[in-house]
């Protein structure tokens, strides 16, 4: 994944507008990751950031939209996203934590990587468990046919010959 590094000395205290719209972070990004999702609309990021004695606050607006597989029937669907956020990154400490932290200090200078910050934005943009529509029907089990599509003539009851005991079992 590409880093986007911003100069924390750069920025004045009140804070810099950045807005973010290269397309290749993104693809680039999804493709690193292998995360199911084509970009349907860019993908767009107005960013604020305030630098702070230890890290900076990032706050923003991701909007734009992304085909994702259906969690129940696995068909492509187009998932709108816009998100405001909110958040503090804070400066690497001694702990070892350097690996994952979006501000370091090199040579003296605090630099924050705003690509991660965006990317972690995107992921959490996205739904748990999304879906093609709330009353999804899914999958059949048996013959696998997408039941949004056409009723298959499957029956529902378990043909499993060990579940047979339990068929007329009733609870008093």
């Amino acid at each position: 994944m590409s880093k986007i590094w911003v100069e924390l000395a750069d920025i004045p205290a009140e804070g810099r507008e950045f807005s973010f719209a290269d397309q290749g972070f993104w693809k680039e990004s999804l493709e690193a990751f292998g995360l199911r999702a084509v970009l349907a609309r860019p993908l767009t990021a107005e960013v604020t950031v305030l630098p702070q004695d230890n890290g900076a606050l990032v706050r923003g607006r991701l909007s734009g939209a992304a085909i994702l597989p259906c969690g129940r029937c696995s068909e492509d669907f187009e998932q709108a996203l816009d998100e405001e956020f909110e958040v503090f990154e804070e400066t690497a400490g001694e702990d070892g934590a350097a690996e994952e932290a979006r501000v370091v200090s090199e040579g003296g200078q605090l630099r924050l990587d705003l690509g991660a910050v965006l990317w972690e934005q995107f992921v959490l943009a996205l739904p748990e468990n999304p879906l093609c529509q709330e009353d999804c029907k899914g999958l059949c089990p048996k013959c696998g046919g997408n039941r949004n599509f056409r009723e298959c003539g499957c029956s529902e009851a378990g043909d499993d010959p060990r579940l047979a005991p339990f068929r007329n079992l009733k609870i008093s």
